[in-house]
């Protein structure tokens, strides 16, 4: 597991945004932050999953978060802008960016994979993730020190059979990350980073291995290090790079 112990008002008076922050890796990440003072910004297609999500927050007494209900698969490059424009309005910059939402899709062989599943998922996991980043760079910019975390995984750096267009994602994510990286590196106070879950305890793990054991795999709450540290000020200078959180 990543070494990492974070202390208490690590993210005191940050704005973090967490995509797919309505269960699973997302709802731990979001919940941690908040822990660690960080007022959370809660983007998920689900309204329901994410007013739980908040409603836990604000009973813990940690900062009120922002529930955000934007359908990723669907969203247009206007509603990306109209946010931008709403969180500037209202919290005049981002000190983080979590992207965190993705779908498998199908896993089946390339010859089987439909051009529409192929295309359903770049568009969650990859186009998504573009527009969010390149059109909250100016917020991200506007903070002291500001971080994007992109979620990769073990097949998006080294590719497997039948995981398709899932894996081709996660190669795009870092290579997202790596040309983002580059480009903040001396010009900005941003930096760009991936990190690797690992096999986790959510619905998608249990989706892509039916016939594994969930309680063999930690708990997203149990995977946060890393994601309080890139978040954090003691990553400063950590650009580029692809972390493991187990």
């Amino acid at each position: 597991m990543f070494e990492y112990s974070a202390r208490p008002d690590l993210l005191k008076d940050r704005i973090i945004l967490v995509t797919g922050a309505g269960r699973g890796i997302g709802e731990a990440a979001a919940k941690a932050y908040a822990a660690h003072g960080a007022t959370v910004l809660l983007l998920g297609k689900s309204e329901e999953n994410l007013n739980r999500v908040y409603d836990d927050i604000v009973a813990a007494g940690w900062p009120q978060p922002a529930v955000i209900p934007l359908n990723l698969e669907t969203a247009l490059p206007h509603q990306y802008d109209e946010l931008a424009a709403t969180l500037e309005r209202e919290f005049g910059r981002l000190d983080g960016l979590l992207h965190n939402a993705g779908i498998v899709g199908p896993r089946t062989p390339i010859e089987q994979l439909s051009g529409d599943n192929f295309m359903r998922v770049m568009q969650v996991n990859v186009n998504a993730a573009f527009l969010l980043t390149s059109t909250l760079l100016p917020l991200l910019k506007l903070a002291k020190d500001a971080s994007v975390v992109f979620t990769s995984s073990s097949v998006g750096r080294k590719g497997r059979a039948y995981w398709g267009a899932y894996a081709v994602s996660k190669f795009a994510l870092e290579g997202l990350m790596q040309v983002l990286a580059d480009e903040l590196d001396g010009t900005t106070s941003v930096r760009s980073n991936s990190v690797n879950p690992g096999a986790t305890r959510t619905d998608m793990r249990a989706k892509a291995y039916p016939g594994e054991n969930p309680a063999v795999n930690p708990a997203p709450a149990d995977i946060m290090p890393v994601y309080l540290y890139l978040m954090g000020p003691d990553s400063n200078g950590i650009n580029g790079q692809a972390l493991d959180a187990q």
